[in-house]
């Protein structure tokens, strides 16, 4: 199953990008034999100034076709590492070929593109920054990676 991250705005070299790029890497390497990944980044950047819609829509079109889509959001439920490890291998197991994750800017996600999800997730009650948001989904994704794989990696 591919995983793409879809995301509003550019990550640029520094500390968010290096841990972002590590876990990624972690991921594909454990993932691979799980059926889990590539993991295949998509940026994108509304420089015309369309707000909360104009991202909407620059996410839409990055989007594959056909992919299962999981909309970051605050209000979507918050799931454990094991139940987030779970619900990737059942995605997987039903036949996804594409998973996308959907990561909204500074102002979150439109309201049309959240409701359009197939599931929202959120990373817990607080407001996080989205170049944040990144890293801590890339580190859950590689920690379902090593959950599914019984690595030590998780230790609940």
């Amino acid at each position: 199953m591919r995983v793409h991250l879809c995301a509003v705005g550019r990550l640029r070299a520094g500390p968010e990008r290096a841990l972002v790029d590590d876990y990624l890497q972690r991921f594909d390497r454990t993932g691979r034999a799980l059926g889990l990944g590539p993991v295949t980044e998509h940026q994108v950047e509304d420089r015309k100034g369309g707000g909360m819609a104009g991202g909407a829509a620059l996410l839409a079109r990055a989007c594959p076709v056909g992919a299962v889509r999981v909309a970051l959001d605050e209000r979507g439920a918050a799931l454990d590492s094991p139940s987030f490890a779970r619900r990737l291998a059942g995605w997987r197991d039903a036949g996804t070929a594409d998973l996308a994750f959907l990561i909204g800017g500074a102002d979150g996600l439109a309201p049309g593109l959240r409701a359009g999800a197939d599931f929202a997730l959120s990373l817990g009650p607080m407001v996080w920054p989205h170049l944040l948001v990144r890293v801590m989904l890339a580190e859950q994704l590689y920690r379902a990676a090593s959950i599914l794989a019984g690595s030590p990696y998780h230790r609940a």
